[in-house]
């Protein structure tokens, strides 16, 4: 039977189950955490905006093009990402499902190669990660039999 991997994360956590097949429930494989996505904005930059010197009398502040704590949140799903990847080219699993709030999924969705992306087969864009693993399992029973 086909292994599934069922990533259940947001910015700041994320849980990775394995199932082997009907009747096998969920199984823990990973927890995986990202403190840096809780932190306040302020904490996550080293000090004020740079100054950019500009033709005229005044200066102008630079600030960066994202914020700091989107930022985090795109490493996060960087670190999953070639997680699930890694799995996937080294044969541990055969279909993916992704669980994720609608902003967090777009971050994943955009950092999994093409070969892993095609291997998802249900999207849920929640936040289940503070669902205990029999109230996820009834989250997911409409694509997996457990």
């Amino acid at each position: 039977m086909a292994t599934t991997w069922i990533l259940v994360a947001n910015a700041s956590q994320a849980k990775l189950y394995a199932n082997t097949g009907p009747k096998k429930g969920l199984v823990l494989v990973k927890d995986m955490k990202h403190p840096e996505s809780r932190e306040k904005a302020s904490d996550l930059v080293s000090d004020r905006p740079g100054q950019m010197h500009s033709p005229g009398n005044g200066h102008r502040a630079s600030q960066p093009k994202t914020d700091p704590k989107t930022n985090e949140a795109r490493h996060f799903a960087q670190e999953l990402a070639r997680e699930l990847n890694h799995g996937r080219s080294s044969g541990q699993v055969e279909r993916l499902i992704l669980v994720a709030p609608p902003a967090f999924m777009g971050m994943l969705n955009e950092k999994l190669d093409g070969p892993t992306a095609n291997l998802v087969s249900d999207r849920f864009e929640k936040d289940y990660t503070k669902s205990t693993d029999k109230e996820l399992a009834g989250h997911l029973e409409s694509c997996i039999f457990l």
